[in-house]
């Protein structure tokens, strides 16, 4: 009898355990379904969005199938609606202040998650004082032995239970400190800033590495610096939201301006061009996945692999203008690249939801989860502009671009490319003042063009940084440190510590010089921390 009334109520429990767990809002299946109505059509596909009594199915061809969820069948009607409710919870958010940083957690699971943790804790111990009361009631005895396994099954629930929570937890506010590190490989050629609500990338949108090279669907456009600065900074939220209806990015949607940013500052548009073709497929982007915009404005169109031979496998390599970031094949623990979702992303260990890049469609982002703000051309809004010199030039069919070389004094290119057999060049170039010029050789002979543009826009340096409460500032490179400081106040500091972005302490030591050497110093964010007779001072900075 006793044993009859544990195994019952411990398939009880189980059923109700798995009921409660199962409703997962970061599982999404990966296998097409087919959807049924009541009339008996059936529409295959992928759960999209439950919204106003409309079932939005995301078809195996992209295209999106509306249906009255009231011409479901009832089976498939229950799982919609369920699943949709754990999607719309997602946004439930409270306040948790960490000791770093005022830090935001969202408890993207299921609405009221502590109220159902509460409830498996209380059926726990509902559950064990029955069994035990059975137990008594049947034998009259009360031992170690008939009390072990409540005992160990209260103790399962109640590591269940807070399990449940703890992996619930998802970050809502993004590090500013996580970001700072993402993009600290290309400073000072970029600069980053924060507020509330964005966090700021300026650059002149020219990257380090050679463009245009490859490209045979050339529009005759051709890099230029662009004044990414200031209030036209390009600014990605750091609150960012899970949107109840993902947009996808497609031929429709952010045709005119940028879906994400590359650590090194450079914009990544939509796969597709303005015109809705692909542009990979179209021929039209260099062997890094970039080219120039009607305003002689580069940027990426796929996410540039290129980068990783600068930043590690296991940093992003950029992100999205919804908030969140991307990486490549890799997790940020350094293991491959696990399951993705139906919008080319998921949920990290971590409960942060991020995206993963591919070398085929949909690239990078096939939905985009944060929730963006469009305007009336459905481009993301707020997003930095572009300012082009010249008119927008048309197709040069046939052309191949072969290289596209800055000069010495870093103030133009020289771009050539075959045509007709023959190798013909462009060479362009800018003064300080904002005056351009164009020179053509081609098989027509020589062409010269002048155009006025602003003035050549500078990036602000961040790299020396004061302290806050003392006139000391820090500066790093080529891993040396160097300590600004008056002598008088040099004399009171005794000791010096520097740490990486991890706390770990890569020096360590008495405060002998403002000079500090350590070939562990490579691009990223540290800590320098002094200590002495009248105070301990730290600072954040970063090396470069």
């Amino acid at each position: 009898m006793k044993n009859k009334i544990f195994t019952l109520l411990l398939g009880i429990f189980l059923i109700v355990n798995q009921s409660v767990l199962a409703h997962d809002a970061r599982s999404i299946e990966t296998a097409s379904i087919q959807w049924k109505t009541t009339s008996g059509k059936t529409v295959q596909g992928h759960f999209f969005l439950l919204k106003n009594d409309t079932f939005y199915v995301e078809r195996n061809d992209g295209k999106l199938a509306r249906i009255a969820i009231t011409q479901i069948i009832p089976s498939q009607r229950n799982y919609i609606i369920q699943r949709q409710k754990a999607i719309d919870q997602v946004n439930q958010t409270w306040i948790n202040k960490s000791n770093d940083e005022n830090q935001v957690i969202s408890a993207t699971g299921l609405k009221g998650e502590a109220n159902s943790n509460k409830l498996i804790v209380l059926l726990g111990l509902g559950l064990t004082l029955i069994i035990v009361f059975a137990i008594v009631k049947t034998n009259g005895n009360l031992t170690i032995k008939n009390t072990a396994m409540p005992v160990i099954l209260l103790t399962a629930i109640l590591s269940m239970g807070f399990r449940f929570v703890s992996q619930r937890k998802y970050a809502s506010t993004t590090r500013t400190s996580f970001m700072d590190s993402a993009f600290s490989y290309f400073k000072p050629t970029i600069n980053t800033r924060s507020d509330a609500n964005y966090y700021y990338v300026e650059s002149l949108g020219l990257p380090d590495h050679e463009t245009m090279i490859g490209i045979t669907g050339w529009q005759q456009q051709v890099p230029i610096p662009q004044c990414y600065i200031g209030s036209n900074a390009w600014s990605i939220p750091l609150n960012p939201v899970i949107a109840t209806q993902p947009v996808p990015v497609n031929n429709k949607h952010f045709l005119r301006g940028a879906v994400a940013i590359a650590v090194n500052g450079i914009p990544i548009f939509n796969p597709y061009t303005n015109t809705g073709v692909d542009a990979f497929l179209d021929g039209q982007l260099d062997q890094f996945g970039g080219h120039s915009g009607r305003a002689d404005d580069y940027h990426y169109h796929i996410a540039p692999a290129i980068l990783y031979n600068t930043i590690p496998t296991t940093s992003p390599i950029a992100f999205a203008l919804d908030g969140f970031a991307i990486y490549g094949a890799k997790e940020s623990d350094g293991s491959n690249m696990t399951t993705l979702d139906t919008n080319h992303g998921h949920f990290g260990k971590d409960g942060v939801y991020h995206y993963h890049t591919s070398s085929s469609a949909p690239y990078m982002i096939k939905n985009m989860v944060g929730k963006v703000t469009e305007d009336t051309t459905l481009q993301i809004i707020p997003q930095a502009a572009a300012k082009g010199v010249r008119p927008a030039l048309t197709p040069l069919k046939g052309a191949v671009i072969t290289h596209n070389i800055m000069n010495s004094s870093k103030d133009g290119f020289t771009l050539t490319y075959t045509l007709a057999g023959r190798l013909d060049t462009v060479k362009y170039g800018w003064t300080s003042q904002g005056a351009y010029t164009y020179e053509f050789y081609t098989a027509s002979g020589y062409t010269k063009s002048n155009y006025k543009g602003s003035p050549i826009c500078t990036v602000p340096v961040n790299a020396i940084q004061t302290f806050s409460n003392n006139p000391f500032q820090v500066f790093a490179k080529d891993h040396i440190v160097t300590i600004h400081c008056s002598a008088a106040v040099s004399e009171k500091i005794e000791a010096v510590r520097i740490l990486d972005a991890n706390g770990k302490i890569i020096h360590s030591g008495p405060y002998q010089i403002n000079i500090i050497e350590s070939n562990a110093l490579l691009p990223g964010i540290y800590y320098l921390q002094l200590s002495g007779k009248k105070g301990n001072y730290s600072t954040k900075f970063f090396a470069y």
